[in-house]
Formats: structure tokens, C-alpha cells, sequence
């Protein structure tokens, strides 16, 4: 058992360091000689570098994050020792989500200054529930296609997640329904100020060709 948790300690830690991966930084420094976090919306997401960058910068960002989120969730718990889908195994893949998602948001690389995680959470939860991702995919381009906003088509399939896990596909492991709401609030909490300029009217709709804005 002891094995077992030290496994599982370095495994979290792991997963935090490959969440920190400032993908967005360092693309937009080596190919375009562009630090993404002194334009836009000075975020280092996947959003403000197809805003500042366009699609040819954006789309490796974002298949980079999901990456970082998805890899160690779907690889190093099967090295844990732990009985696949046992309640302790969902527990290691759960906690190395949240640790991919905390590297993400605050990444040692990048002075604890991140992007707001959906890219990796969404990689973390393809991992752990992949029909519930396919679901949020699903509702976040829906939303995103009928009012642009990358933010509110966030924040719809942050809420889509815990109903698609307990209403759609009835999941009755109280870890993965627990991570789902959990993982919910975390993108209300990153997504804040995004909130607050929806309420207001203040906040930019996607425009791939713009230097400046909001995300």
C-alpha cells in the first residue's frame, strides 16, 4: 500500500508538472516571436491565441491542452497497481485531472499565471468519461455557434458535464459525479470576470482576426 500511495504522490505531482506546460507562451515565442500574455485579453489560453494569433497558432494550442489534460489521466494510473475502475483507481485519475487543471491555471513555468483550464479539463474528462465529453463538446459548439462567445459556450458545457454524468448516462460512482460538479464550479470560478462582462454586455465575441479584446 505504501507503494501504492508514494506511486500515487509522484503521479499527481507529474501530472501538475505536465499541466504547467505553458503551451500558448512558448508557441507563440518560438514560431511567431509573440508572447500572447501582453495581447488580448493578456491570458495564456487557447482562446486568446487563436484571438491574437489566428487558427494556425491556436488549433496546436488547443490540441496541446487537451493533450497535457488527457495523457497522464488515460497512462499512469495503469502503472498505480490499483484494480482498474476500483473506487481508490477513480480517485487516482479524478486527483490527476485536478492536478493537470492546477498546473494548467497556475503553471510553475510560467510564474503561477495560467490560462482558465476548459482546454485541459476537457482532455482530463475524454480520459475519465468520454461520452460526457463528447456531450460538453456538443453543447459548447452550439452555444459558441449561435453567439460567438467562447466564454458562455464554456460555462454551458461546464454545466453539461455534471447533467450529462447523473442524468444521461445514470452514473452511479460517486467519485466521477462529485468530480463532475467539482470540475463545474472550478470553470464558474476561472471564468468569473468572464461572467461578470456577460452579465454587462461587455464581453467580445470571437474574432480570429483581432489583436485586442477580451477572453
Amino acid at each position: 500500500m505504501d507503494t501504492i500511495w508514494l506511486y500515487s504522490v509522484a503521479s499527481i505531482i507529474i501530472s501538475y508538472v505536465v499541466g504547467s506546460i505553458p503551451t500558448s507562451v512558448w508557441w507563440g515565442k518560438r514560431f511567431h516571436g509573440i508572447d500572447v500574455r501582453e495581447h488580448g485579453s493578456r491570458n495564456a489560453g487557447a482562446t486568446n491565441t487563436f484571438r491574437v494569433l489566428g487558427w494556425k497558432a491556436g488549433l496546436p494550442v488547443l490540441l496541446i491542452d487537451v493533450l497535457k489534460g488527457f495523457l497522464p489521466v488515460r497512462v499512469l494510473p495503469n502503472f498505480s497497481g490499483l484494480e482498474v475502475d476500483s473506487n481508490e483507481w477513480m480517485w487516482l485519475r479524478v486527483c490527476l485531472v485536478l492536478a493537470t487543471v492546477i498546473g494548467h491555471l497556475y503553471p510553475v513555468f510560467a510564474r503561477f499565471k495560467g490560462g482558465k483550464g476548459v482546454a485541459t479539463s476537457l482532455g482530463g474528462v475524454l480520459a475519465v468519461h468520454p461520452g460526457a465529453a463528447l456531450v460538453c463538446i456538443l453543447v459548447f459548439a452550439i452555444v459558441f455557434a449561435a453567439t460567438k462567445y467562447v466564454s458562455l459556450g464554456s460555462l454551458f458545457a461546464a454545466v453539461a458535464f455534471p447533467v450529462a454524468v447523473t442524468l444521461g448516462f445514470k452514473e452511479e460512482s460517486n467519485v466521477k459525479v462529485g468530480f463532475a460538479v467539482v470540475l463545474c464550479l472550478l470553470v464558474f470560478w476561472t471564468h468569473r470576470q468572464n461572467i461578470g462582462r456577460l452579465l454587462k454586455g461587455e464581453e467580445n465575441r470571437m474574432q480570429l482576426s483581432a489583436k485586442t479584446g477580451q477572453g
